[in-house]
């Protein structure tokens, strides 16, 4: 097994796990810790897909790492009200 292989297991991993504890109520979708965990390992998985020239499991680890990260945002941005 090669160095790039256990990255990519440990990517596959930490979105997995974000998952499965959702799944079973122990993690909540709208949590900083559930879009981080998403956004890391999705990340990786791109980033390697990328290299691989992989396009359609970029296209999808792409796209999972891009919505994770608009959630992280919405998540940590403060709420702006508005003084009407």
């Amino acid at each position: 097994m090669h160095v790039l292989d256990v990255v990519e297991i440990v990517g596959a991993l930490t979105v997995l796990v974000a998952f499965a504890a959702a799944q079973a109520g122990r993690l909540r979708q709208r949590t900083v810790t559930y879009q981080l965990l998403n956004l890391i390992g999705s990340g990786v998985l791109a980033t390697i897909a990328m290299v691989q020239s992989s396009w359609g499991f970029l296209l999808l680890e792409g796209s999972w790492a891009v919505i994770s990260l608009l959630g992280l945002i919405n998540l940590v941005r403060p709420v702006r009200q508005d003084a009407t």
